[in-house]
């Protein structure tokens, strides 16, 4: 069954991050808030990174060809790694507007109709972060999840904003303002590192879940009370896909046939349990010494 295109929720992502942006900036020019304008400015980074995942979305989603036989899921990796230097952009754009504010202060205005445009524009970014969060996680997409994610700091930082602004008209405290600007920055640079982090992880070949690794035990526990060995096991995640190999040791004796109809059914199973994977298997005599003689990838 082809696997439903993920796409249109990119699309979904870049609507959201313009009707955003639209309504932060309109809150930053009506109040004057430093801390408001950190906001917007990652609303902006939202934005470029949501345009560039719906590119690498495209890419991941051809089909193998001639110069890709793994095919392209790995393009994924790019677009998230992509938003992690967008956020650190963007951390660098808040503190250095955030110092200038410390130095030269402002008082806020319009307060509160610039929050409550601000409060429209994190619902609509909560709303959205969930779908992707859940969408990305369902089709383990690491491009979905890292847009959900961003967008739910998102969330979080507009709410921090939130209350500073609230407290600067409370307390009359004007530097409060700055001085969440400058969380802000702090926590989304976290985040950006968080998502470089995952990202370079699964460039390097990651393992499998521990999760996916108990399935494939269980699928070889129960064809080993069949008379079968297994060794020489690998597997690597890629975005969406995931790989697996590993060697199937049989009696000498059977007929190739027989053997193969065995590789086929585990393989099978495997597939059935294991969404989106490609599994590559290898017969070998288990009377023989040397089918156990992994070779193994090393420097020579």
């Amino acid at each position: 069954m082809k696997s439903p295109s993920l796409t249109k929720f990119a699309w979904l992502s870049i609507f959201t991050a313009i009707a955003t942006i639209s309504l932060k900036s309109i809150a930053y020019f009506l109040t004057g808030s430093v801390g408001l304008l950190s906001d917007a400015i990652e609303s902006l980074v939202n934005l470029a990174a949501a345009v560039i995942a719906l590119v690498m979305l495209k890419i991941a989603e051809q089909p193998p060809d001639e110069e890709h036989r793994y095919g392209h899921s790995k393009a994924e990796y790019f677009a998230s790694i992509m938003e992690g230097l967008f956020i650190f952009i963007a951390a660098i754009a808040i503190i250095i507007s955030a110092i200038g504010r410390i130095i030269h202060p402002k008082i806020i205005e319009q307060v509160f109709l610039g929050l409550g445009i601000s409060v429209i524009a994190s619902v609509i970014n909560y709303v959205v972060a969930k779908k992707l969060l859940k969408v990305g996680k369902k089709h383990r997409s690491i491009t979905l999840e890292a847009d959900g994610h961003h967008l739910m700091t998102d969330v979080i930082t507009t709410i921090g904003v939130i209350v500073a602004v609230f407290l600067v008209v409370i307390t009359g405290w004007q530097i409060l303002d700055p001085v969440i600007a400058l969380l802000v920055a702090f926590n989304i640079i976290f985040t950006g590192f968080k998502i470089i982090k995952h990202s370079v992880l699964g460039l390097l070949d990651t393992s499998i879940s521990p999760e996916e690794l108990d399935i494939l035990k269980s699928i070889f526990n129960k064809y080993e009370r069949k008379g079968l060995k297994f060794h020489g096991l690998r597997t690597r995640q890629s975005a969406q896909r995931r790989f697996v190999d590993f060697h199937v040791l049989t009696p000498g004796k059977w007929t190739i046939q027989k053997g193969h109809d065995f590789l086929e059914d585990i393989e099978k199973e495997i597939r059935d349990s294991i969404e989106k994977v490609t599994v590559s298997t290898h017969l070998e005599p288990v009377e023989d010494p040397r089918s156990l003689e992994d070779v193994s990838i090393e420097r020579k």
